[in-house]
C-alpha cells in the first residue's frame, strides 16, 4: 500500500478508536515513514523538521488563550450572554433566539475569512460564554460546530479577498499557471460556485435535518468551567473592546497573530483590568485552554514532512491517474478522492494545492478539461478534507471553543459531523462542476 494512504487512514481510524489525536499523528508519521521507505532516524529527523513550521502556530495559540481569558475577566462576554439569558427569561422564542445564535456565529465566522480576516481567533473569545445559553436551548453543539466550520471554509473557496486572495488567485491560480495552463481573465468564482452549493447544502442538511433536536448539556459543569467571575463594570467593558480594536488592528497590520494577542493582553494589565499580580496565573490559565489545538498543530506539521519526505505523494496521484485511462468521470472522481486524502492527512487546504497541481494540470489538459473546469477540480480536491480533518485548524477551532468544559468531543462532536456533512456535498458537487464547465 502506499506510504502516505497507509499513514492518513493509521491516523483517522486510531483517532476513530478514540486514541488522542496527537499519539495518532504520531504512530502514523512513524508507520508511514517506515513504509515509505525511510529509516527510524530519518523519519524522526523528518517529523523534528516538521516540528518547527508548527511551533509559530502553537505560540500564536497560546497567546490568543491568555488574551482570551483576559477578555473573559473584563466581562464583555459574559455581559452578551447574559443579554441573550435575559431575553430567554423573559419569555421571548427559543426558536428565535437559536436561530439568532446561530446567524450569528455564520456571520462572524464568515467575517473572520475576510472583511476581520482572524481566522479562528475570535472562537475562544466568543463561544465558551455563550455555552450557558446554548444549553438553556438545548442547541446541539455539533450543529454549532457545522455552523463555524462552514464558515471558515467556504469564504476562501469561493470569494478572493482576505484569505481567498491568498488561496484563490496566490495559491490556486499561481499554480495552475506554473504547470502549463493560462487561466488569465478567468473568473475564479465562477468556478467554485458549484463546490461551494455543496457546502451549503451540508450546511442547511446539518442545522435542519441531522442536528435539529434538542441535545442536553449539564449547567453544572458549565458553570464549573466559567472560573473567571468578572465584576462587570462600563470600564472594562470599554477596555475589552479597545484591547480587540487594537488587537486586531496590530494583527491586520503587522500579519502576526503572536504580535496582535501579546498586545491585546498587555493593554490589559496596562488599564488595570487584569491586575499585575494576577497575570502570571491569568497566562498559564489561557496556555492551558488553547494547549491542546496547539500541540496538535505542531505534531501534524510534523506528519506532513514525513508524508513529503516518503516520496509517494507523486506515485499516489499518478498511480490514481492510471486507473481511469480516458473515462473524465471516473478521472474526476479519483483525482478528487486523492485531494480528500492528502488533505485530511496534511490538515491543510493551503499545503494541498501546489502539491497536486503540476500533476493534475497535465492531466486535465490531456483529458480535454476546460480552464474553468480544471480550476474546479484542483480548487476542490485541495478544500476536500479541511473539514473533517482531526488536525485541521478548521475543526480544533471550533473544538477548542466547544469544549471548555468538557462536554465536546473532538473527534465524534467535530470531525465526524463535518466530515459528513461537507466532504461528501463537495466531493458531489465538484464532480458536477468538472462536468459542466
Amino acid at each position: 500500500m502506499n506510504a502516505v494512504l497507509l499513514a492518513v487512514v493509521l491516523m483517522l481510524g486510531l483517532s476513530l478508536a478514540r486514541t488522542h489525536v496527537v499519539i495518532s499523528l504520531l504512530i502514523g508519521a512513524i508507520v508511514g515513514g517506515l513504509v515509505g521507505g525511510l529509516s527510524l532516524a530519518d523519519t524522526l529527523e523528518a517529523f523534528n523538521k516538521g516540528l518547527t513550521g508548527g511551533a509559530s502556530v502553537a505560540l500564536s495559540y497560546a497567546l490568543l488563550g491568555a488574551f482570551a481569558v483576559a477578555i473573559a475577566k473584563s466581562g464583555l462576554p459574559h455581559a452578551l450572554a447574559d443579554i441573550a439569558l435575559k431575553k430567554l427569561e423573559n419569555g421571548q422564542a427559543k426558536t428565535k433566539l437559536k436561530w439568532t445564535l446561530l446567524l450569528l456565529l455564520v456571520a462572524v465566522s464568515i467575517s473572520s475569512q475576510n472583511l476581520i480576516p482572524i481566522h479562528i481567533a475570535f472562537i475562544p473569545l466568543l463561544v465558551p460564554p455563550l455555552l450557558y445559553v446554548m444549553a438553556k436551548l438545548q442547541l446541539d453543539r455539533r450543529a454549532v460546530a457545522c455552523v463555524m466550520t462552514f464558515g471558515l471554509i467556504t469564504p476562501y473557496m469561493l470569494f478572493p479577498v482576505g484569505f481567498g486572495e491568498i488561496f484563490l488567485k496566490q495559491i490556486l491560480l499561481g499554480n495552475i499557471a506554473k504547470s502549463g495552463m493560462d487561466v488569465a481573465g478567468i473568473n475564479v468564482t465562477h468556478a467554485m460556485a458549484i463546490p461551494a452549493a455543496g457546502m451549503l447544502a451540508g450546511l442547511l442538511c446539518a442545522v435542519f435535518i441531522s442536528y435539529r433536536k434538542p441535545r442536553h448539556y449539564s449547567l453544572g459543569r458549565i458553570e464549573n468551567a466559567e472560573r473567571t467571575h468578572a465584576k462587570i463594570s462600563t470600564r472594562s467593558i470599554l477596555t475589552a473592546l479597545f484591547a480587540i480594536v487594537l488587537a486586531f488592528s496590530v494583527q491586520l497590520y503587522s500579519g502576526s497573530m503572536i504580535m496582535g494577542a501579546l498586545v491585546g493582553f498587555l493593554t490589559f494589565i496596562a488599564t488595570g483590568v487584569v491586575k499585575w499580580e494576577d497575570a502570571d496565573d491569568l497566562f498559564t490559565e489561557g496556555m492551558k485552554m488553547m494547549a491542546m489545538i496547539g500541540f496538535i498543530m505542531i505534531t501534524a506539521q510534523g506528519f506532513a514532512e514525513v508524508l513529503k519526505a516518503t516520496g509517494q505523494i507523486a506515485p499516489l496521484v499518478n498511480a490514481s491517474a492510471d486507473l481511469f485511462g480516458h473515462n473524465r468521470g471516473l478521472a474526476v472522481f479519483v483525482m478528487l478522492l486523492v485531494g480528500l486524502f492528502i488533505t485530511m492527512g496534511i490538515g491543510s487546504s493551503f499545503s494541498t494545492v501546489p502539491i497536486i497541481a503540476a500533476i493534475y494540470v497535465p492531466l486535465c489538459i490531456q483529458l480535454g478539461f476546460s480552464p474553468m473546469a480544471t480550476i474546479a477540480i484542483i480548487g476542490t480536491a485541495g478544500a476536500l478534507g479541511d473539514a473533517g480533518s482531526p488536525a485541521s485548524e478548521s475543526t480544533l477551532g471550533p473544538t477548542s471553543g466547544l469544549n471548555v468544559d468538557g462536554q465536546h468531543d473532538h473527534i465524534r462532536d467535530t470531525v465526524i459531523p463535518t466530515f459528513l456533512h461537507y466532504n461528501l456535498p463537495l466531493l458531489t458537487a465538484g464532480w458536477i462542476a468538472a462536468m459542466v464547465l
